[in-house]
């Protein structure tokens, strides 16, 4: 792959020694934690071949989307209502990284106490290893914890960064205040495409992103299932591809990943053995490629059968509604479903902790695993609560905090082994 597309990183302004080192590293990663699976989905082949050219031909379509005039934009959060970005014949493409890389570089402007997505990032941008970022004609930050809005800061210093504010609270003045974001957030992405937002074009981009979630939402709901039709692992690494592959083209690919899930469910099928123990992953996002935690739990006798994160339900629960026919209506339906978003950059929160022990209980987990990255004072403060929620439910809790290294998998694996005999049947 790296000849193919080499001319093409190299406009971008990509390190290509470096990023050839990365792509190596990473293959081998991919291999050892997700094609060494065994009664894997047909399904999934879809989603190795997309991560496998997750720099190569994706990068080419929005390459060549540009050259037709077609304005890219980069996101680092669920925040940011991407139904107006298609609405606009835009792109949009996650950015948060889930890798160690290019430490020193970050920590050159950013202190060694930030949180590893947000020096992750960086590390990705100023080593040039990150062809989404160069790709990217700006990108949109959000005020969801002062680490990251004081980042962006420094970031826009690299890439054209805009930030839209996130309230804190959730009453009727921070309604407002998220209304008028998404209105100039509007306004911003107008101006740089040189489209006009219509009623036309932005009910077809609110049904093609709530077709996503709608598929998604269905891949969620065979997780009930016991024994358990497709592994945590598998079902992470669909929830972050969503972020980069086109949405039309994701959204047939895994209706039908589900067609198959469908069959595996009838036959009381599963990858695991019956009696596996079943946990829900809680907390912070793992972006791509994240995939430490995951292949812990998942080699410790447990299997992941939901999550209660921004790479899972908090960014799939909820659809935008379709009932709207004017802009302004449909502008207030999109202010409506992100507000119930329950990151724990609100306070109070307890949609969140309503939420764990609700989906807790419907997917009948054995017990939660609440996941924060290290100085990610949001989630490792809540944790606190995340809890005593579900103690009050004699639902038992274990709480992680760890980064992107690998020097910490032994002790993790030790606590989650210990977690997970608890459940032997």
């Amino acid at each position: 792959m790296t000849e193919k597309y080499e001319k093409m990183w190299e406009e971008l302004g990509l390190d290509l020694a470096a990023h050839d080192s990365l792509l190596k590293v990473l293959g081998k990663f991919y291999g050892d934690i997700y094609l060494s699976q065994q009664k894997r989905l047909r399904g999934m082949e879809y989603l190795d071949f997309v991560l496998t050219e997750i720099h190569g031909l994706r990068i080419k379509e929005l390459v060549d989307a540009k050259k037709n005039g077609q304005k890219v934009i980069g996101t680092f959060c669920v925040f940011v209502p991407e139904e107006l970005i298609w609405a606009a014949n835009g792109i949009a493409v996650g950015l948060c990284a889930g890798a160690e890389a290019a430490l020193e570089e970050a920590e050159k402007v950013l202190p060694r106490n930030t949180c590893a997505l947000i020096k992750s990032f960086f590390g990705f941008k100023m080593a040039r290893l990150c062809p989404f970022i160069e790709s990217c004609d700006f990108v949109v930050g959000e005020t969801t914890c002062d680490g990251k809005k004081k980042a962006y800061e420094i970031f826009d210093q690299f890439k054209p960064t805009y930030i839209m504010e996130i309230p804190q609270r959730k009453e009727k003045i921070d309604r407002d205040l998220w209304k008028s974001e998404v209105i100039r957030f509007k306004e911003k992405i107008e101006e740089v495409t040189g489209q006009t937002i219509n009623s036309d074009n932005l009910k077809k981009a609110v049904k093609m992103i709530n077709d996503r979630r709608r598929t998604l939402q269905r891949l969620d709901s065979y997780r009930i299932a016991i024994p358990a039709p497709i592994s945590g692992r598998d079902v992470l690494l669909i929830n972050q591809i969503s972020f980069y592959d086109d949405p039309t083209r994701f959204t047939q690919k895994i209706n039908q990943l589900c067609d198959e899930i469908e069959e595996k469910v009838a036959k009381k099928e599963g990858v695991v053995p019956d009696g596996t123990a079943r946990l829900m992953l809680s907390g912070c996002p793992m972006a791509v490629p994240n995939w430490k935690l995951p292949y812990i739990v998942e080699s410790s006798g447990a299997v992941i059968v939901v999550e209660e994160s921004c790479i899972g339900q908090r960014n799939t629960r909820d659809l935008v509604s379709e009932e709207g026919e004017t802009v302004d209506g449909m502008i207030d339906n999109i202010v409506d479903r992100y507000m119930k978003i329950d990151c724990a950059c609100f306070t109070p929160n307890p949609e969140r902790l309503e939420h764990i022990v609700s989906t807790a209980k419907k997917y009948d987990v054995d017990g939660v695993i609440h996941y924060a990255l290290q100085f990610c004072h949001p989630y490792t403060i809540e944790a606190y609560k995340v809890e005593k929620a579900l103690e009050k439910e004699d639902i038992p809790l274990l709480k992680i905090e760890t980064d992107y290294s690998m020097e910490d998998v032994g002790q993790l694996k030790t606590r989650v082994e210990a977690f997970v005999e608890m459940f032997r049947k």
